[in-house]
């Protein structure tokens, strides 16, 4: 029975490695900083079909996946998946309460975005926020004009690049100051008139992830994998994970949406022999893929 690697998610404030199995459904592997992790992909790459309230849909065809794709579905999956959509804005009858966050990822690095609330600080997690507060709950639609409110009044953007996000992790400033920031922008949100009436407004309660990312023992980034490859091997000392991304001991970087859809076995005292590319110490701006 194979079990094909979902990549990485967060459970209880935790990182794991999520699996499926056709017909056998999902389980995962919790990962503890400190740990050595060492394994290596086995055959093709695979579309790992459409997840839905829980559920996954395996893909009908079986479709390989580029090594390089940072999403593992085939474009016919990725367009069903997008048809009914809250990231897409396909789905906006969508009943559910809704909430406004602001995210701090480095200096200068702050977005507005909307997570349901029944998710909780999930989606902080998965994004890889350092710092975070709330801004207010209510109904999908008027989440979402809050959403667009604040960007264009704060000028902040609704989307990051991981890779600026990344390369500033191994020398980010004080916990203070990462706060000082998030509440000095919640409360020039705060101020600002044109709120929808339906949302409850939240004061600022900032939140930070040093903790649960590991961000003391994290090094500074200096080598990133870009693809993997079957019989490729990446092993090293784990040091820490924010969002998608497992930072290692060595400075290697290995952000796990590429692990999606690969078969991964146990490789022993392998050492990484994927295709990896250097981190410049500041990353170009360009964009993310993915709302939230």
């Amino acid at each position: 029975m194979t079990w094909w690697c979902t990549g990485l998610r967060w459970t209880d404030g935790r990182p794991a490695i999520g699996w499926y199995g056709q017909g056998r459904g999902e389980r995962e592997s919790l990962l503890g900083y400190g740990q050595r992790l060492a394994f290596a992909a086995r055959g093709e790459r695979r579309c790992l079909g459409v997840r839905r309230a829980g559920k996954r849909t395996v893909c009908p065809t079986g479709a390989t996946v580029p090594a390089r794709a940072g999403n593992a579905q085939c474009p016919e999956c990725a367009r069903l998946d997008r048809s009914f959509s809250v990231a897409a804005d396909t789905n906006a009858a969508d009943p559910r309460t809704y909430r406004v966050y602001l995210a701090w990822f480095g200096p200068g690095m702050v977005k507005v975005g909307i997570t349901a609330e029944e998710r909780g600080s999930a989606r902080l997690l998965e994004q890889g926020a350092v710092s975070w507060t709330w801004l207010g709950r209510g109904p999908l639609m008027a989440t979402r004009r809050t959403e667009e409110l604040l960007r264009a009044a704060l000028g902040v953007p609704d989307r990051i690049a991981y890779a600026r996000k990344r390369a500033v992790r191994g020398h980010l400033p004080a916990a203070a100051e990462r706060a000082g920031e998030v509440a000095e922008l919640h409360a020039r949100a705060a101020a600002l008139p044109g709120w929808p009436e339906s949302l409850e407004r939240l004061a600022c309660e900032a939140v930070d992830h040093a903790g649960p990312f590991g961000l003391a023992g994290i090094p500074a980034p200096v080598r990133v994998v870009t693809e993997l490859a079957a019989g490729g091997s990446v092993a090293g000392l784990l040091a820490g994970a924010a969002g998608p991304d497992l930072h290692f001991a060595d400075g290697l970087v290995l952000d796990t949406r590429l692990l999606g859809g690969w078969e991964l076995a146990a490789a022993g005292g392998a050492a990484t022999d994927v295709p990896c590319a250097a981190i410049a110490p500041t990353a170009p701006e360009v964009g993310q893929d993915g709302l939230f």
